[in-house]
């Protein structure tokens, strides 16, 4: 079974660390990332998050693979829901184990931040304001940077 990927199903963290679980690992590191009820000083009702699914899963392995050179030792097992969720869904489950803690740790973290910066995942939150997209300016309006120049 693959260490990585997207799913459109509920993600288990159990899932994850069974993946990872290994004898010679002293530590397993993990993150959560859940759906919470208000974003940027709005009310959240749900997200839907839309992927460019081939791209999305070879992005999230190439982070894996770069991880587990970085990190000797490690193993490394990242899933990314995608769809509809409702606030306290999983959208993120990030399980890492290292012989020590300190890179399990230090693993774990790079491994969000990288997913987050490269895996072309996008969010659309709603709430009572109607849906909005997360992180995408419109081309053809004005930046806020240029209006206000």
């Amino acid at each position: 079974m693959s260490r990585t990927g997207l799913r459109e199903t509920r993600l288990a963290l159990d899932e994850a660390v069974a993946l990872v679980q290994d004898d010679a690992a002293g530590a397993i590191a993990t993150f959560l990332g859940v759906v919470r009820d208000h974003s940027g000083g709005r009310a959240v009702t749900l997200l839907e998050y839309h992927a460019y699914p081939s791209m999305a899963e070879r992005e999230l392995a190439a982070i894996a693979t770069e991880l587990e050179v970085e990190f000797s030792g490690a193993r490394i097992a990242c899933f990314h829901r995608v769809g509809t969720l409702r606030v306290g869904e999983a959208a993120v489950v990030c399980a890492v184990s290292s012989p020590h803690r300190d890179a399990a740790f230090s693993a774990c973290r790079e491994l969000i931040d990288r997913v987050k910066a490269r895996v072309p995942i996008w969010k659309r939150e709603h709430g009572p304001e109607g849906p909005y997209w997360v992180g995408w300016e419109d081309a053809r309006t004005p930046s806020k940077r240029e209006s206000s120049a």
